[in-house]
């Protein structure tokens, strides 16, 4: 009975010491950490503001695949007009690569159906039939489209096509293209079609094809009807609208994905995923659970002092021209680091109001924002007698 009792004490020592090792082991999850994604790059930025949340090589070129699509279609908003009749010309009818809607030299479609075919089915013929259309041929179209990423600010792009088609000079990074997104979403044109599910293209009769029906009205000789490529607009992930997807076997699977929620519109880019789904939500969840707003300064906030030459006052006080609030990831909010940078002394007199400074901040060496520091009250002039008085 000892040897049993003894046993099981053992036992229990054993099994508690186990425990306790298995529990110092365990790994600790480190509360509003980014996700852990599978893509080989990837960026969440805020359509708003511009701001950067989150990114995975985000600088890497890499190749976008029909991506491309979002310049080519974004450009072609810019410089065309939605009711355009597009002629389609044999180098697009030529297109037989990846996805296509089947145009054919003569085709007469509008421009605002060749847009949805691009954006939402992802139609390869359908680029070259808009960049040849606006650019009158496809090279100075896909030069309009280096110039456009260059008035961005997309630093590490180069495109040699409308689509993505695979080519060693047509690259982009993961961050260049949450500029772009940013920017082609502020365009209402642009936020429709990237937002539909569904949509019916038309090709037009010509004068000598026109079909007709029984009560001798015109009907179009063909409609397809397609669907968009991007699965998360079929999904119930909340706030969902857009925008492209993109696939080749050197880009691997590759998705632009936005949502909005109160008040706030979120993009994200994924390059090279095996799960670009998983990737896209879990990363949209980490910027509007994790990215917070923050009050970096309060409007009339006192921040410094600066010195007045030849006033009543020897200095005068700064204050905070308006409130400044920014979003921020909650792990980031301790490396925020603000600068303040005055003007030299003024000479008085003073007014209540006068811009005497500036108040910066930035993260990991990017400017957040600014606010203007003013003065808090008004300085006069010391009279000619006592300035004289003070010289000597």
């Amino acid at each position: 009975m000892k040897k049993l009792m003894l046993s099981v004490f053992l036992f229990c020592i054993m099994f508690f010491c186990s425990s306790l090792d298995m529990a110092v082991a365990a790994p600790q999850t480190s509360e509003g950490q980014p996700p852990k994604i599978k893509a080989s790059a990837a960026s969440l930025i805020d359509v708003g503001s511009g701001q950067i949340y989150f990114q995975k090589e985000g600088d890497k070129r890499r190749e976008p695949a029909s991506l491309t699509k979002i310049m080519t279609a974004i450009l072609a908003i810019e410089k065309g007009d939605l009711k355009d009749v597009v002629t389609v010309r044999k180098r697009a009818a030529a297109v037989s690569m990846g996805q296509d809607i089947g145009l054919k030299s003569g085709d007469k479609l509008y421009l605002e159906d060749l847009l949805k075919a691009a954006l939402m089915y992802s139609a390869n013929d359908s680029t070259v039939a808009i960049g040849e259309h606006i650019a009158g041929e496809h090279d100075l179209f896909v030069k309009m489209m280096n110039d456009k990423a260059k008035s961005l600010g997309m630093k590490n792009t180069n495109f040699a096509n409308t689509n993505g088609f695979h080519h060693p000079n047509h690259y982009t990074t993961a961050n260049d293209l949450a500029i772009l997104t940013s920017y082609a979403l502020q365009n209402e044109t642009f936020a429709k079609i990237v937002s539909t599910e569904e949509a019916v293209i038309t090709w037009l009769p010509d004068e000598e094809s026109k079909s007709v029906t029984e009560n001798g009205e015109e009907k179009p000789l063909k409609q397809r009807t397609i669907h968009s490529t991007n699965r998360l607009l079929r999904s119930d992930y909340q706030g969902i609208n857009g925008v492209k997807t993109g696939t080749t076997p050197r880009a691997g699977n590759c998705l632009v994905a936005s949502a909005a929620r109160e008040g706030r519109q979120l993009a994200v880019v994924i390059l090279n995923s095996n799960n670009r789904w998983n990737d896209a939500t879990r990363l949209l969840d980490y910027g509007f659970k994790e990215v917070r707003p923050v009050v970096l300064a309060e409007k009339d906030e006192l921040v410094t002092e600066l010195e007045v030459r030849e006033g009543l006052e020897k200095r005068v006080s700064l204050v905070a021209l308006e409130r400044l609030e920014v979003y921020v990831p909650r792990i980031e909010v301790e490396k925020i680091q603000r600068k303040v940078v005055l003007t030299p002394a003024p000479e008085a007199p003073v007014k209540r109001g006068d811009k005497l400074g500036k108040m910066k901040f930035y993260l990991d060496d990017k400017e957040l924002g600014a606010v203007d520091l003013v003065a808090n009250q008004d300085v006069d002039r010391l009279s000619w007698f006592k300035r004289l008085f003070d010289k000597s």
